[in-house]
């Protein structure tokens, strides 16, 4: 599988409900969608609501609300709690090739095994249940709904060019260890549907916040796992996309936006009756494309679109 750069351009915004959407989420999808649309591409929303005990009731909705407000929108539109049969399929083809393997770990086992920090926010599994069930049964008569995790290869060793960050490289083995694919015997996580929308969608770039970078690693290893797979519901040539991760909003304090900031939902300053335009021109001049405070729509900047011009380094609100 090549990781090369298809034709035509095909963007994604992929929100999720497990709140709502603030000037993070709009400054991260405001780059992801002009970079598509500056080069006539295509964009298609995914709502990412797998998360279920951690879905707020409406949010779906309101991002929606919230993103055609600020002047998105998009050529196709999934919503992945509609599509547990295909990632049912991946992942029954991951077990028959032996990619994976029932876990009873909890994430309180996992921390208490850690002897060192590692990248990103993600643990270091060390492999405590490589090889010691038979079976998923079996695992569940230790513990209730088992985890899989993917089986990574010793010296596992990843590479990849971020179209902002810069060449990347790392050995998951050391970094990441075996990482969790699904919840229970048929569900999904984070990792396993993101990678397979973005195929089957035929997604050509990935754009989103640079938290999600150390994790970029797992999901090429898992889309090389899952080829044959892809090749077999797309029947043609499977290709990677290209991956984009740029710098989160912040606080003062450095940590990523969240009640303890303020009110920065786009609902807040929609419902009082704020000037999209504002919040826009507001975004846009934190990433060079305009003056601070000029208003402007988001069309408007389909010519003066760059990633040379953002900034590497968070932005502080």
């Amino acid at each position: 599988m090549e990781e090369v750069l298809a034709k035509p351009v095909i963007g994604r915004l992929a929100p999720s409900p497990t709140g709502a959407l603030h000037l993070g989420n709009a400054r991260t999808f405001m780059i992801a969608y002009l970079s598509a649309r500056s080069r006539g591409g295509k964009v298609v929303l995914r709502m990412e609501d797998l998360d279920h005990p951690r879905d707020k009731p409406f949010a779906a909705d309101q991002a929606i609300e919230d993103l055609r407000w600020l002047g998105f929108d998009w050529d196709e539109q999934y919503v992945q709690s509609a599509r547990k049969d295909i990632y049912r399929s991946a992942l029954e083809f991951l077990h028959v090739r032996g990619f994976v393997y029932p876990c009873v770990c909890s994430r309180k086992d996992v921390e208490s095994a850690q002897s060192a920090p590692h990248a990103g926010e993600q643990l270091f599994y060390p492999g405590t249940c490589r090889g010691r069930f038979a079976s998923y049964r079996q695992a569940e008569a230790i513990r209730p709904r088992p985890c899989w995790r993917f089986r990574v290869d010793p010296r596992s060793i990843v590479e990849f060019d971020d179209l902002f960050a810069g060449r990347q490289r790392q050995v998951v083995d050391q970094t990441l260890g075996d990482f969790p694919l699904a919840r229970d015997e048929y569900g999904a996580g984070y990792t396993l549907a993101a990678v397979v929308d973005d195929v089957l969608m035929g997604v050509t770039e990935v754009v989103r916040g640079d938290d999600l970078l150390a994790a970029t690693p797992a999901q090429i290893l898992l889309a090389r796992a899952l080829a044959p797979w892809f090749a077999r519901q797309m029947g043609a040539e499977v290709n990677l996309p290209k991956y984009c991760h740029v710098p989160l909003v912040v606080g003062a304090d450095g940590r990523r936006l969240a009640k303890r900031h303020g009110d920065t939902r786009i609902s807040a300053y929609r419902e009082a009756g704020g000037n999209p335009k504002a919040i826009i021109g507001m975004l846009a001049a934190s990433c060079g494309w305009c003056e601070r405070g000029e208003e402007i729509a988001l069309e408007e900047l389909l010519p003066r679109f760059s990633l040379a011009s953002i900034p590497h380094r968070p932005l502080v609100v």
